[in-house]
């Protein structure tokens, strides 16, 4: 049965934002990369988080609204989007009022490099990322199974292509510290740790392009003890905990045992929202104690638009600001997530999520409500 909280996020966040199509924020958001665009720096050596809240850019809010979107490329006929700065601008207005914008960079960055020897390949040049910016993105994650796509010398260029980015990326590094560091956002005066992690159990990326001491490559949830200890390292010194997984099985709409158990760990090390895809299916999601989980944003700028490769949407948190400030990551008492809204969205045949007609809409939000029950979340706080 639906509670009255979903009949009001259906009646005035969902419903009325898909026939007001451009009406959300296309302007720059309330974040701001502690660590420099692209740096992927943890905030080891800051003196604290009070002190780098201090020399915040941005007043502070009373709420706080951090949006997800699921995977995205620039394959076959997407391909012109990476070269045009304008490209992706029709996502900014689906983004609304949110202070950061976060979604999965499911590709190499690189126009060199040999094929891996895999079904897939995906890559895209570094303008591609100034497209990213340009459709509002302000922070990214390329932990996934297609960031090396295109060997050692696609990684190299990817790696150059994150030191450079006008969007900071996190889940890849030239060794195990750098794709395991967080990148500190100031998010309208919240200060928050951002990470993301693979653990896809594909052909060549996880066996042969795993990060370690010594070895370039994507952080590896798979297990997932070394994102947990680096959560549980991080979270006395922040507001906020995000971390984005790439994880669950392949045009499955319900989680595996390995991406639950994950999500488990990652909430017990202090993590407060733990958002994720993969599948190609929209997953569903709610609360696991004082974590927000989501199990599966679908996929977001792609190339299939038929249902249900093409359904998919986005997801904005509200976090209460004061709640966030006043208590650690690991020790809250109740949820700093206190409200969740999913904007259903249907990739078009240009390979870009819009707005659906409202009975599609409708249709689609109960959809996703229905995913939960096979996650063993909760739908409200």
């Amino acid at each position: 049965m639906r509670s009255g909280q979903w009949r009001r996020w259906r009646s005035t966040a969902t419903l009325a934002g898909i026939l007001l199509v451009a009406a959300g924020c296309s302007g720059s958001s309330g974040t701001t990369d502690k660590a420099g665009a692209g740096a992927g720096q943890s905030s080891a050596g800051r003196s604290s988080s009070a002190s780098a809240r201090s020399s915040s850019s941005h007043p502070a809010k009373a709420q706080v609204k951090l949006a997800f979107g699921g995977d995205i490329h620039f394959a076959d006929y997407l391909a012109p989007l990476a070269t045009d700065p304008a490209g992706l601008a029709p996502l900014a207005g689906l983004w609304g009022d949110a202070d950061l914008r976060m979604a999965n960079l499911e590709t190499a960055i690189t126009e060199r490099g040999t094929p891996e020897p895999k079904a897939f390949h995906f890559r895209a040049p570094a303008s591609a990322l100034t497209t990213l910016k340009g459709g509002g993105l302000t922070v990214l994650t390329q932990a996934n199974n297609h960031a090396v796509d295109y060997g050692l010398v696609g990684l190299g260029d990817t790696l150059a292509a994150k030191k450079t980015s006008p969007v900071p990326i996190v889940g890849l590094g030239a060794n195990e510290a750098e794709a395991f560091a967080p990148t500190i956002l100031d998010v309208a005066g919240l200060h928050v740790a951002v990470f993301g992690v693979d653990q896809v159990r594909d052909e060549t990326t996880l066996p042969l392009h795993s990060a370690s001491a010594t070895q370039p490559g994507v952080a590896s949830s798979d297990p997932p003890d070394r994102i947990a200890s680096a959560v549980a390292a991080i979270r006395d010194t922040v507001d906020l905990v995000v971390v984005f997984v790439h994880w669950g099985d392949d045009y499955q709409s319900c989680p595996d045992g390995r991406s639950t158990a994950t999500a488990q760990a990652l909430a017990t090390a202090g993590a407060d929202i733990v958002v994720g895809a993969h599948s190609h299916r929209v997953n569903g999601a709610g609360w696991l104690g004082s974590t927000y989980v989501d199990y599966g944003l679908g996929n977001f700028v792609w190339w299939r638009s038929a249902e249900p490769d093409s359904r998919t949407g986005i997801l904005t948190l509200t976090v209460d600001a004061a709640a966030a400030r006043t208590t650690r990551p690991g020790a809250r008492s109740a949820p700093v997530v206190t409200d969740a809204v999913w904007r259903p969205l249907l990739i078009g045949a240009n390979g870009i999520p819009a707005a659906p007609a409202a009975a599609d809409a409708a249709r689609l939000l109960d959809l996703w409500e229905q995913a939960r029950a096979c996650t063993g979340l909760s739908g409200t706080p």
